[in-house]
């Protein structure tokens, strides 16, 4: 008696989940980035620096801006110093080290940046940059 040998699948790569995994990170690239160009739309006219670095590393950074007024936004979200002190003093607790990027407007008042800076370091600041356009 003669056993027959049934033909064996061959095992294949299959293409159509790298294929969905290559859209869901695209999607995923795609959304973050809008998110984080999301954070700097406060309508701010930066100072001019001849002598500004730009830093090797940039992530991970809250956005705090300071319009001409001296009012301070949390990426696009307007907010007093306190809701500023608590934001950052919660945001250290949560994610160490605390690292900020200023953009403040070239007519800010010198006290409001200072004040900022204050409450900065109160917060735990490690890190905190300051925007401007190079010339």
């Amino acid at each position: 008696m003669r056993l027959s040998r049934k033909a064996e699948d061959e095992i294949g790569f299959q293409l159509a989940p790298m294929i969905d995994m290559t859209f869901l990170l695209l999607i995923f690239f795609m959304v973050t980035t809008k998110i984080s160009k999301e954070q700097i739309k406060v309508d701010i006219k930066l100072p001019i620096a001849s002598n500004g670095i730009i830093p090797s590393d940039l992530s991970n950074r809250d956005i705090i801006s300071i319009d001409g007024d001296g009012q301070y936004f949390i990426g696009q979200e307007p907010a007093t110093r306190e809701e500023l002190s608590n934001y950052l003093k919660k945001r250290f607790e949560v994610v160490p080290p605390l690292k900020i990027y200023v953009r403040a407007d070239k007519n800010t008042p010198g006290k409001k940046i200072k004040e900022l800076m204050r409450i900065a370091s109160e917060a735990g600041a490690l890190n905190v940059i300051f925007g401007s356009y190079q010339n």
